[in-house]
């Protein structure tokens, strides 16, 4: 987490685009790693650009608020996207940088779990600044 806030203690606006109900937390806990800063959050359901909303500090941690221009200078693409079932075009999603983000002025970040964006082939098109990728590992607690 010190990672993120690291990488984006430059931003002024960061958006954060990922999946519905499975991405969303993450957004909000990378968020609430940040909360004390004066950066604007921003997240975009899918690619709905139309639909993204702030993300707020609330007493019951980071939420979604209101809806807000999701323009930024940073751009956290949630591995959620690219799972396959999730039917979302990275070609679609790299439009959706372009229009929200100016080039001279963008950063974009992936964070996925099992390099979700390298085995979907995802690096290959979106200039990913950073990649964020976590690992799971199963451990059987049985006797």
């Amino acid at each position: 987490m010190n990672t993120f806030r690291k990488i984006t203690k430059d931003s002024r606006k960061i958006t954060f685009i990922g999946t519905p109900g499975f991405c969303t937390p993450f957004a909000e806990i990378l968020a609430y790693v940040i909360r004390d800063t004066d950066q604007e959050l921003a997240f975009i359901p899918n690619i709905s650009v139309d639909k993204a909303k702030t993300i707020i500090s609330t007493p019951h941690g980071m939420q979604l608020g209101d809806d807000t221009n999701p323009s930024a200078d940073t751009i956290v693409l949630l591995g959620g996207l690219a799972i396959p079932k999730m039917n979302i075009d990275v070609n679609d999603v790299k439009k959706v940088i372009e229009d929200i983000s100016e080039p001279r002025d963008r950063k974009v970040i992936g964070v996925c779990f099992m390099s979700m964006f390298q085995e979907t082939g995802w690096i290959n098109i979106i200039e990913f600044d950073y990649l964020l990728d976590s690992y799971l590992k199963i451990t059987s607690m049985e006797k």
